[in-house]
């Protein structure tokens, strides 16, 4: 699975996603953190990799939240 950046930004701007995965939570959590204090550091672009390599690595046992990724 591979998020696009139009997903990336809905992700940062969703307040009532709930995932499965504590860990994707803590992820997204982390970069938007980031990303709001230093945009130009963090990079929408740089987020989104950041997300793509997590889901290419767990996306196994992600199966409920790629779901919810993939209707965004």
């Amino acid at each position: 699975m591979i998020v696009t950046l139009q997903q990336t930004e809905k992700l940062f701007s969703g307040k009532d996603q709930n995932f499965h995965s504590f860990g994707f939570s803590m992820l997204l959590t982390r970069l938007k953190i980031l990303h709001e204090r230093d945009p130009v550091r963090y990079t929408l672009e740089d987020c989104n990799t950041a997300i793509n390599a997590f889901l290419d690595r767990f996306s196994d046992i992600m199966g409920d939240d790629c779901e919810i990724i993939e209707k965004l």
